[in-house]
């Protein structure tokens, strides 16, 4: 019987299960998992500290063109960040927190999966 492969769907909710898993291993403290708006979806929200972390997962099983960092373009960011601010103001306990938005990018396989989490990738300007 062949192999099954698996979709693109469940390689990126592998992908997000082995950056929540890393980034709890380093101290960050779950809130939220693919929070979604009309305006977009954020994959995962943390907190650490007291800064709250919208967090990007991308992953790409070769780094060609870049890999999955490059794929983050401008327009991207844009609606993570009109995302993030929707997701401040239905959830009022975070307001005053400071915020700041993360990458992580995976590539290999799953069975050897490199990790490579960018803290504070991008900025609202």
């Amino acid at each position: 019987m062949p192999r099954k492969r698996s979709t693109g769907t469940q390689l990126g909710q592998w992908a997000e299960q082995v950056a929540h898993r890393y980034l709890c291993e380093q101290g960050l403290h779950p809130i939220a998992h693919n929070y979604r708006c009309q305006l977009g979806e954020i994959d995962l929200i943390m907190q650490q500290g007291n800064t709250l972390v919208f967090i990007e997962v991308r992953y790409r099983k070769y780094n060609y063109f870049g890999g999955g960092l490059s794929s983050i373009e401008t327009p991207k960011q844009q609606r993570i960040i009109q995302t993030a601010m929707h997701y401040l103001s239905t959830h009022a306990q975070y307001i005053q927190s400071e915020c700041r938005f993360d990458v992580v990018v995976l590539s290999g396989t799953q069975t050897c999966p490199q990790l490579l989490w960018i803290a504070d990738a991008f900025r609202v300007e």
